[in-house]
């Protein structure tokens, strides 16, 4: 008897800019991966929600609907991976499409191997099933991390985070009291060495003191060590 083929993961692609979607869609289907691809965002969220695809790629600049209203409205009935096309050190476009329910973002012009890497990586988190276990259970504080169930509280209070802004924060809470680089967290998140021009962790940190009330001025939870990283303290306020 024949095995079949393993079943192909679907990537939905929404960019108007045929020419690179022609180059981002040759890429993914020479890597295994089966693509839609579709060029206007009023269109694209029948699409997401009727493939209910592995993974979304989504452009802000489109026409009918950009990214960000895409990103809204499919939210609630898509619980996969989004991630956002942006501009190149577009902060508010960044910090948007996080807000919005998207789980990371790949800065244009867009760099194959880098894609790929958040790609995988998203796609790894995204179906990875964490076993039970009471270490992947850890309190600082007033804040509770479960690994187990991918959940954050702060005084009983659910935290909500994106997949991404969990497995920062996980990483850190593995390594309390220690003072992190942006190298490590950016080769723990993405399994690829840090470029020194991304500033993905920057936003990813920037967006977890916002959720946890910490002052960026004089954090409690994440402290900025000047020129190296960052360092999780013990205790939060």
């Amino acid at each position: 008897m024949t095995t079949p083929p393993p079943e192909r993961e679907t990537i939905v692609l929404v960019e108007d800019d045929m020419g690179l979607a022609a180059l981002i869609r040759e890429r993914l289907v020479a890597e295994g991966f089966s693509v839609v691809h579709e060029t206007n965002g009023a269109r694209a969220c029948g699409v997401i929600q009727n493939h209910q695809p592995d993974l979304v790629i989504l452009d802000i600049m489109l026409p009918g609907m950009d990214g960000f209203q895409v990103c809204r409205q499919v939210r609630p009935a898509y619980q996969g991976p989004i991630l956002i096309l942006t501009a190149r050190d577009d902060d508010l476009d960044q910090i948007l499409g996080l807000e919005l329910g998207a789980d990371d973002y790949v800065t244009k012009p867009v760099k194959p191997r880098v894609l790929l890497a958040r790609i995988r990586a998203l796609l790894r988190r995204s179906q990875a099933a964490a076993p039970v276990s009471q270490s992947q259970r850890i309190a600082l504080g007033r804040l509770v991390v479960d690994a187990s169930r991918r959940e954050v509280t702060q005084d009983a209070t659910p935290v909500p985070l994106s997949t991404v802004e969990f497995d920062v924060l996980w990483y850190l809470v593995g390594h309390v009291g220690q003072v992190v680089s942006r190298q490590d967290l950016y080769r723990a998140i993405y399994n690829y060495d840090y470029d020194g021009l991304d500033r993905t962790i920057d936003v990813y940190i920037s967006r977890l003191r916002q959720k946890l009330g910490d002052d960026p001025a004089a954090p409690h939870y994440i402290k900025t060590v000047r020129g190296v990283g960052y360092l999780l303290a013990g205790e939060g306020p």
